[in-house]
């Protein structure tokens, strides 16, 4: 009898590729154990975040629709040459919702005063949508403690131009709060985050997880959670006022603004320029507001390379 060579191979080949997925299951697994989450008192507000590594700090901060755990693809990069801090905004993921002070000044007020608990006296700075505008507020505030500042595709209240944006009829969900909206949303928050994740995106399919989704949507359905994420939303007003006031005086670290080309393209970067006097500009190609998600390789190889 003749051996079965091609079933012998297509074994071989299974077993190799099972071998394979194995190993880079093992591998995400343990990468994921060297993140730690844990939680700090500040002011009475418990915030929590995530961290690995050691060498300068870089702090990562997320925007609205998701949580810390964007971060996470990112973290076995950043790690090997950093102390990476991936906080939870406050009112937002596992960090306690304050009783006041659900603004982006606020905010990173907090978010410095978490970084000097954690022996931080410098840091590199990013953020991405109203983690942008908090990372802003964050270096504007405290300029001799932030090294660099990388802002992701959102705007700058107060900043010439942010009016065509704010009031733009097409982004209606910034005016979306309250607690008939609060009502509607209810126990359809998966329907609601699904408008973000795919009319923000260029392309659905390549948008966020389903695991990601499903674990945002159960982060912002507990309860108070939504009022206090549109909480930054309707802040935008006051901190048009503040950023105005920041504004007058530049930042002067190296500031790193990435766009979606299907998203606000350079409009971040062209504000920035405005507020800052050492500005690299890139905008990614056919990519929308989830940059993260819709360009991981090109967005962290860019973060990487600048920080």
């Amino acid at each position: 009898m003749k051996p079965n060579c091609h079933g012998f191979a297509r074994s071989f080949a299974f077993a190799l590729l099972s071998m394979f997925a194995l190993i880079c299951a093992a591998s995400a697994e343990a990468q994921d154990k060297t993140v730690a989450s844990r939680t700090e008192d500040i002011d009475g507000v418990q915030l929590h975040y995530l961290t690995a590594g050691n060498g300068p700090t870089v702090i990562l901060l997320h925007g609205y629709a998701e949580t810390s755990r964007m971060w996470r693809p990112i973290f076995p990069l950043l790690a090997q040459r950093f102390k990476v801090i991936a906080p939870d905004l406050p009112g937002i993921g596992d960090s306690a919702i304050p009783m006041d002070g659900l603004d982006m000044k606020t905010a990173a007020s907090r978010i410095h005063a978490l970084a000097r608990k954690l022996g931080v006296e410098k840091a590199r700075v990013v953020g991405h949508d109203i983690g942008l505008m908090v990372a802003y507020a964050y270096a504007a505030q405290f300029p001799s403690e932030t090294e660099k500042l990388v802002v992701m595709d959102a705007f700058l209240p107060g900043v010439d131009a942010w009016e065509a944006i704010y009031n733009n009829p097409a982004i209606w969900h910034f005016r979306f709060h309250g607690p008939t909206p609060e009502a509607l949303v209810k126990g359809r928050e998966n329907i609601y985050f699904a408008y973000f994740w795919n009319d923000l995106a260029a392309d659905k399919n390549r948008s966020l997880p389903v695991a990601d989704r499903e674990a945002y949507v159960t982060a912002y359905a507990r309860p108070g959670r939504m009022r206090a994420a549109w909480a930054y939303f309707d802040s935008f007003p006051q901190t048009a006022k503040d950023f105005a006031q920041m504004a007058q005086t530049k930042l002067t670290m190296p500031v790193f603004s990435i766009g979606g080309e299907k998203s606000l393209g350079d409009a971040l970067g062209q504000q920035m320029k405005l507020v800052a006097s050492d500005v690299t500009i890139v905008v990614l190609k056919d990519t929308g507001h989830w940059i993260m998600e819709e360009r991981p390789k090109e967005t962290m190889d860019a973060l990487v390379k600048f920080l």
